[in-house]
């Protein structure tokens, strides 16, 4: 009797010394400084950092939005830097749902709630017209906008368009989900039904979700945790508990509440021990 193992899972986001640089020559600033980062089928990963680190850029080349300056980016198996404009705007319509920070960015805001989830489905659904209406009622009342349905979707509350946003987002069944900071406009009640919506489309659908927010607590609804500091990965969480990231040059970043203990500037020896390698602090007098 043979016994198989079970396929790993597919890689649906790869990034290898990503780096990104805004600006003019002299003029420059660097987003990104060689973020190594993979997720794999049905994951679902909330990016982490203080505002400016960098998360926001890293969605935005997930998305196809932009295009790197240094490294790889694949998504759904595609070179994001070999895509052209029309078949990016392609994989944003088929295999990547992308929620903006801004929610009226997403909608047409003389369409209503219903219409603009069913305009979002019509690029990759060959279904028949009354089930794809259904799927889309579907949605709305799982964002709690049923009684909204046939309202113009710019006459919506901030709130209430970002809820729209994410189902919008969700209309094609995507393979993966971006959403950047989809609870910030949010009150708690209707922060957790996004969440909420989020693991559905995880659980039921297999989604893979990557979500940048820089609230703790929505970050710990997500099975990882990746926190990017000065544009670079510096930590990962798992069950809760956060690890330090080696990066392919060799150096690490201590969380922020350790830097008392080291704070910058602080000569140290890395000691290879019998579980590995411990920083210490280095006692030698400078001139």
């Amino acid at each position: 009797m043979t016994t198989t193992s079970a396929s790993p899972a597919a890689v649906v986001v790869r990034c290898d010394n990503l780096v990104q640089i805004y600006g003019a020559e002299g003029q420059t600033v660097t987003a990104l400084r060689g973020v190594d980062l993979k997720v794999t089928e049905g994951e679902t990963v909330a990016l982490l950092g203080p505002s400016g680190a960098g998360k926001s850029t890293l969605m935005w080349l997930l998305a196809g939005l932009l295009r790197p300056t240094a490294g790889l980016v694949e998504v759904c198996g595609m070179k994001v830097a070999d895509l052209k404009p029309a078949e990016a705007t392609r994989m944003r319509r088929r295999e990547v749902g992308v929620v903006m920070q801004t929610p009226g960015r997403n909608l047409l805001p003389y369409e209503t709630v219903l219409g603009n989830v069913l305009f979002a489905q019509a690029p990759a659904r060959k279904t028949r017209a009354g089930s794809r209406r259904q799927s889309a009622a579907s949605l709305i009342e799982a964002v709690g906008l049923q009684q909204h349905a046939s309202r113009p979707a710019g006459r919506l509350s901030g709130g209430e368009q970002q809820r729209l946003a994410v189902a919008v987002a969700l209309a094609n069944g995507p393979q993966l989900l971006l959403a950047d900071e989809p609870t910030s406009q949010l009150d708690r009640d209707s922060a957790a039904l996004v969440i909420t919506l989020l693991q559905t489309a995880n659980t039921d659908f297999g989604t893979t979700v990557v979500v940048v927010t820089h609230d703790q607590h929505v970050g710990q609804a997500f099975g990882r945790t990746i926190t990017i500091r000065d544009g670079k990965v510096g930590a990962e969480g798992h069950d809760g508990e956060d690890y330090l990231v080696v990066s392919r040059d060799g150096s690490v970043q201590l969380p922020p509440d350790l830097l008392d203990a080291l704070p910058p500037g602080t000569l140290a020896r890395a000691v290879r021990t019998e579980a590995g390698v411990e920083i210490r602090r280095a006692d030698v007098e400078r001139g």
